[in-house]
């Protein structure tokens, strides 16, 4: 199931001042609601947390999508297929794992992007009767950081244990943005400049 919220699709600020307060970021929230749609099970989600890195970089990071694989648990590979706009269509493989079993996952997906503000995404076609996803990034001014926000309503077209699949679900998104808002908020190694020799 961890395969199942990769999609995304998918952040380092110092305060101004070095005696600045640290403000304490606000931890990440996930819900995940079961819900019928003509006589099957949809599931909903949604996730926030909040990263100290400027939208600048954190929209650099998720529209980079052919790098997701490097972070994301569960994808083995993201490929762009094309782009014509703000319009992008991706490949994605990946594993969903539950209890003793494991299913390989593959995916097109079009993503459509509003530069520094949002990316939604939309299934063509694979292995799920139904995917779509939004991210929305929000500036939070006091701190220089940025709030990351995913919503997402999905429909496998394979068996997902009823009583078990919302935690599950759940714990998958956890482990997918907790992974997500760690690259986020990882610090890139500073770029060292050759040195010209006389």
């Amino acid at each position: 199931m961890r395969f199942l919220v990769f999609l995304l699709l998918g952040v380092t600020a110092q305060l101004g001042m070095a005696q600045a307060p640290k403000l304490e970021l606000p931890k990440l929230e996930v819900s995940v609601n079961r819900v019928e749609q003509d006589a099957q099970h949809m599931y909903e989600v949604d996730a926030t947390g909040t990263v100290a890195a400027p939208l600048p970089k954190v929209w650099r990071i998720l529209t980079g999508y052919e790098r997701m694989a490097e972070f994301v648990p569960d994808m083995e590979s993201c490929k762009v297929l094309s782009r014509n706009g703000n319009e992008v269509i991706i490949e994605q493989f990946g594993v969903a794992r539950f209890l003793f079993m494991s299913k390989t996952i593959h995916l097109i997906v079009r993503a459509v992007e509003q530069p520094m503000s949002s990316i939604d995404i939309s299934l063509i076609s694979g292995d799920m009767k139904h995917y779509e996803s939004h991210w929305e990034l929000v500036p939070v001014p006091e701190t220089g950081g940025t709030k990351v926000i995913y919503k997402g309503r999905m429909m496998p077209n394979f068996y997902v244990p009823g009583i078990l699949g919302s935690k599950m679900i759940r714990s998958d998104i956890e482990r997918m943005m907790s992974a997500v808002l760690a690259r986020l908020d990882r610090r890139d190694a500073p770029r060292v400049e050759a040195i010209p020799q006389s």
